[in-house]
């Protein structure tokens, strides 16, 4: 990737930084294209001078799409959405890889899901499928990956259920059975700067060393954090009427989407992508451990609890 421009939409947002940094890490150039370029300045210190450029860009607009292209050796898409999904995550994925294409562009990843089927009861699977057809007929060769929940220090999923557990005596848990394979970011990051190199149009699948139900990553959390509140399971019945009822709310505990979602394990079933770039999976405790102690008691200056790292996972 030595001096190569690669722009990254969606670079602005957490996995952005991962990406980015990734990226200038091996020589590349990059140009960041968001809806709202100031999201993005944090991106600019990770590179030299003139290695970072930001740029305002909307994937849902192909003229946007086509100038954040402009003169790009390859493409990264990271958007992803859970509002207006066929617009951004069908739609708005087939404008980048045809303006990829008409650009001359040498290669394109694309971030699509775990979860990703045109028969998913999700429009977010759907949406997610959507995407990926209208990548590969536009540009054959690019290589999508399908990550598991991805984690990391401004991750919006540990960071969650580890607020809601400090906050809270009694944690009532929604899905507590489906299976996730969470996947560390910059593993992520450095399957999709493995991918640029290598475009051969295949569908790879990223997850982590380990597998947690939904109740065991919630328990996991709270012997990280040094807590122990109940947990209370759901019932499914309960679970389905809070998302019909309460979902389409801001900032509700679940929409129906998420709800349908939670009906699939989030598990790789497919080709294993780390392992197909040799990448070795980082384990949660490795990264959560450390930044985990803004949620103990006495936040830093606290004790980690022993043995925190130590996941009751289910492989």
């Amino acid at each position: 990737m030595q001096g190569k421009l690669v722009t990254i939409f969606g670079g602005g947002g957490f996995l952005g930084r991962y990406v980015a940094q990734t990226l200038l890490s091996q020589g590349a150039r990059i140009r960041v294209a968001c809806r709202n370029a100031n999201n993005a300045n944090h991106i600019k210190p990770l590179g030299n001078l003139g290695d970072v450029q930001l740029m305002e860009a909307d994937i849902r607009k192909p003229a946007s799409v086509a100038r954040a292209v402009k003169d790009a050796d390859a493409v990264v898409n990271l958007v992803g959405s859970f509002a207006d999904m066929n617009a951004v995550q069908n739609i708005g994925a087939g404008h980048v890889a045809k303006a990829a294409a008409d650009a001359g562009v040498t290669a394109l990843v694309h971030i699509s899901a775990i979860g990703a089927d045109a028969s998913s009861d999700a429009q977010y699977g759907q949406s997610k499928a959507g995407g990926e057809a209208a990548v590969h007929a536009a540009f054959p060769a690019a290589v999508i990956l399908r990550p598991s929940i991805v984690f990391g220090r401004e991750d919006q999923f540990i960071n969650r259920f580890a607020g809601l557990i400090r906050m809270l005596p009694i944690v009532p848990v929604i899905g507590a059975a489906t299976r996730f394979q969470p996947v560390f970011a910059g593993d992520v990051a450095k399957a999709v700067a493995a991918a640029l190199v290598h475009q051969d149009g295949r569908i790879l699948e990223l997850g982590g060393p380990e597998i947690f139900s939904m109740m065991e990553l919630n328990r996991w959390i709270a012997k990280a954090i040094g807590r122990e509140p109940v947990f209370l399971e759901v019932p499914d019945i309960a679970a389905k009427m809070l998302a019909k009822g309460t979902g389409w709310l801001p900032g509700a505990p679940i929409t129906e989407d998420q709800y349908k979602m939670l009906g699939r394990d989030n598990v790789v079933t497919g080709t294993d992508g780390l392992a197909a770039y040799a990448i070795v999976p980082t384990p949660l405790n490795v990264i959560a451990d450390d930044w985990l102690d803004i949620y103990r008691k006495h936040g830093r200056f606290g004790s980690a609890p022993k043995e925190s790292g130590q996941a009751e996972s289910s492989q």
